[in-house]
């Protein structure tokens, strides 16, 4: 909240000096407005506390309690009763300790609890109460602002962190049925599919600790992925991949296209004895990173319910990544599924 951190933003001595320098200024204003510097001095004596007091229980009680709250009646009704006690607190003080002229600054003198008395006085208070609460706020706002921002960063970070660990189990449960299926059948190909596995286990458990990745790695990742399937499903599979552009130094989010390839071998050989696979990255202006895959698909096999989360929580992590600045497209072209999917890259 606003009023907590308010305190702590502005140290005690700065709250000191900028109360003696306003005090200051409103001594040598009002001596010079009455040609009159001890009664100016008095006067402000008698006023400043009561200022002081009434600019932090607005900011400390006020309008955290019921603004920040939004209930703006009660906080217009608070602020009514404190400025009618401080208009009687106020003037009985200036009339006891300062001057017998209740409103010596009037062309002729003002009567206790008179109208104009009245809203001069209250006038004046919301003058002090609205310039002080201002100026407090302006400096406390920006660095509220940043707290949010760092608030919101930590929040996506932690999201996008409970994301990847939902991918990696994932993966590791499909790569595992695979090397299952293969000991079932006692076949030679069983050790290099353990040997596969470790390279990828150890990419994703030990390799990959931040939020960017090098596109370099990924594709290795992703080709041994393509290996593995390789191995269970032998000459079915036919993949091809082409780069275009330098992607030396392109780095790109984790397992972001792991989902996409999972899914090429889970639908396109349902209906399909084989199963064609183009991949292609390419870099646009230096800016941008075109990945395209199409693969083999027959559309007329009905595709059971999916409950995984593959998909959708690629679409997610693109959200929270990207925001607008990305392009997923998806579409089915004469038995072929494609996807078009269009990232900024540093």
């Amino acid at each position: 909240m606003l009023n907590k951190k308010i305190a702590n933003n502005i140290p005690l001595k700065y709250h000191i000096l900028f109360w003696l320098l306003y005090f200051s200024f409103n001594v040598v204003r009002w001596g010079s407005y009455f040609n009159d510097y001890w009664y100016s001095l008095k006067s402000n004596l008698v006023e400043f506390p009561i200022h002081i007091i009434v600019v932090y229980i607005n900011v400390y009680y006020l309008i955290p309690k019921f603004i920040l709250r939004r209930k703006y009646k009660t906080y217009i009704a608070w602020l009514f009763g404190i400025l009618i006690l401080v208009y009687l607190v106020r003037t009985g003080l200036n009339y006891l300790l300062v001057t017998k002229e209740i409103w010596p600054e009037a062309e002729e003198a003002g009567k206790f609890l008179e109208t104009n008395h009245l809203i001069a006085v209250i006038l004046g208070e919301l003058y002090v109460l609205a310039f002080v609460t201002a100026i407090q706020l302006l400096i406390d706002w920006p660095i509220e602002l940043r707290r949010n921002e760092d608030l919101a960063k930590l929040q996506l970070s932690t999201e996008l962190k409970f994301l990847r660990t939902q991918i990696q189990p994932h993966f590791f449960f499909n790569t595992l049925n695979n090397l299952y299926a293969l000991t079932l059948q006692k076949s030679d190909d069983a050790p290099r599919l353990v040997i596969k596995l470790s390279d990828i286990m150890q990419y994703v458990l030990y390799e990959v600790n931040s939020s960017k990745a090098n596109l370099l790695e990924e594709i290795n990742h992703i080709n041994n992925y393509i290996d593995i399937e390789h191995i269970r499903f032998k000459d079915r599979i036919d993949s091809e991949l082409d780069i275009t552009g330098d992607i030396e130094d392109v780095q790109v989010p984790p397992l972001l296209f792991l989902s996409f390839i999972e899914n090429c071998f889970k639908h396109g050989l349902k209906g399909n004895d084989n199963i064609k696979i183009n991949m292609s990255f390419e870099i646009l202006n230096k800016h941008y990173l075109e990945f395209k895959l199409s693969n083999t698909f027959n559309p007329e096999v009905v595709q059971e319910n999916n409950h995984g989360i593959g998909i959708a929580n690629t679409k997610r992590r693109l959200n929270l990544l990207f925001s607008n600045d990305y392009v997923l497209e998806t579409d089915i072209l004469d038995d072929t599924y494609n996807i078009y999917l269009k990232i900024p890259i540093q």
